[in-house]
């Protein structure tokens, strides 16, 4: 399908493109031209006229448990680790394949209407996860989740065998759940893994200081150093969360070319705390963000991400303190490298076709006295008229293309958790 968007300002974020008035065309799921008039002759298949609209790339959510849907609102106002022992654990124990395959459509929902066009999901049955992605079109990296009640390092590597060229809408991250749900042998076992196929690892990482105190209790070691220790981080990967983190830590972070995924919506509702992003871009470590699961966070909202984002560390470090356009790219190029598809990270001719069209002719994006920051700091959800993905328009002002009906998929998130109760 080819498709010509015209009349659009258009921000590529490809880190020298700035901002400028023109015409972005699609061919099949790729960028084929981009400029002030198109280079790529039609006919096309669709037209859209942007009327002045924002186009620019979808942002990546790069940490989430997209089926954690059926939780939302029903697990509320605990401490983690007692949302975890006393509500979440107990009620997963119930799920099945087949709920984590309607649950994950309801999350891709959400995230269409945010201008998501990629998740980092981190969650059982990563088979149906897999297939809901595909079969709504949306973009997913599968990562990795074994622990002390469920997972080894064999299966782990029989997944990446599996999902590595699976589709082109999937890819696969090695990874595990935590530390502090993860014994010594285990943890060594796939430390050998890493090593032998030489790929990135992922994980929860530093995210309460209970955290870190239980592991200084059993190790001697804070959580990063410590795992670093076992040699998991040789060849980088990233932790999701890294609030509660030493110097040194973030000297091993630098130096393992690791990135940090900043979920700061689930951190202040948890009351996990603030992780220090402003000194994360200060020592030059790649940050991006992620919504966390729809159980803790509630909202897969990623305007609201980014405004914490630099809203929290503004309260640390004074208004000046990370700048929209760092948000930007937390949102898209990091998020993008974070999740393994770096042919998703900017607009630019050859790069996959994954997008946003964003509303500005709306009272919260006026006056237009600088774009960027609007959509940081004043966008928002309603904002969001189109999400493409690989060439494919799969929302577009309040109606989904998804080969699903939505009232069927709530209908069911609906039926799953009523069985639970």
């Amino acid at each position: 399908m080819k498709t010509r968007f015209y009349n659009a300002r258009i921000l590529p974020l490809d880190g020298g493109t700035p901002l400028f008035s023109g015409e972005l065309t699609v061919d099949g799921s790729k960028i084929a031209s981009m400029g002030e008039t198109a280079v790529n002759a039609g006919p096309f298949d669709r037209e859209v006229d942007c009327h002045g609209s924002l186009l620019m790339p979808g942002f990546k959510n790069a940490h989430t448990h997209s089926a954690m849907t059926f939780l939302r609102s029903l697990a509320d106002d605990l401490p983690l680790q007692r949302w975890l022992t006393e509500q979440v654990f107990p009620k997963e124990a119930q799920l099945t394949p087949d709920d984590v395959y309607v649950l994950t459509k309801l999350g891709i929902l959400e995230y269409l209407t945010s201008g998501i066009t990629m998740m980092f999901d981190m969650y059982y049955a990563r088979e149906s996860i897999a297939q809901a992605a595909i079969d709504t079109g949306f973009r997913a990296a599968l990562v990795g989740c074994a622990n002390d009640f469920g997972g080894t390092a064999e299966q782990t590597m029989q997944e990446y065998e599996r999902f590595s060229g699976y589709n082109p809408l999937i890819t696969y991250r090695l990874g595990f759940h935590a530390e502090y749900t993860t014994s010594r042998p285990l943890l060594d076992d796939l430390s050998a893994m890493v090593h032998e196929i030489k790929q990135p690892f992922y994980t929860h990482l530093c995210e309460t200081q209970a955290e870190v105190d239980s592991c200084l209790a059993h190790s001697g070691m804070r959580p990063v150093e410590y795992l670093d220790s076992l040699g998991l981080f040789d060849y980088g990967g990233g932790g999701y969360h890294l609030v509660h983190v030493s110097e040194n830590e973030m000297d091993i972070l630098k130096r393992q070319n690791m990135t940090v995924v900043t979920c700061p919506g689930s951190n202040t509702k948890l009351a996990s705390g603030v992780a220090p992003i402003y000194e994360y871009l200060e020592r030059g470590i790649p940050v991006a963000i992620g919504t966390d699961g729809p159980a803790s966070n509630n909202c897969l909202d990623f305007f609201r991400e980014m405004f914490l984002v630099t809203g929290l560390q503004k309260l640390r470090h004074g208004a000046e303190a990370v700048d929209a356009t760092d948000v930007l790219t937390m949102a898209c190029k990091n998020g993008a490298y974070a999740c393994g598809f770096p042919d998703c990270d900017c607009l630019a001719p050859g790069k996959q076709a994954d997008l946003i069209l964003i509303d500005l002719g709306q009272p919260n994006m006026q006056p237009l006295n600088n774009i960027e920051k609007n959509v940081v700091y004043s966008g928002s959800k309603q904002n969001v008229t189109l999400t493409m993905i690989a060439g494919k328009i799969l929302y577009e002002r309040g109606e989904f293309f998804v080969g699903d009906d939505p009232e069927r998929i709530y209908a069911e998130a609906n039926r799953i958790i009523r069985r639970m109760k």
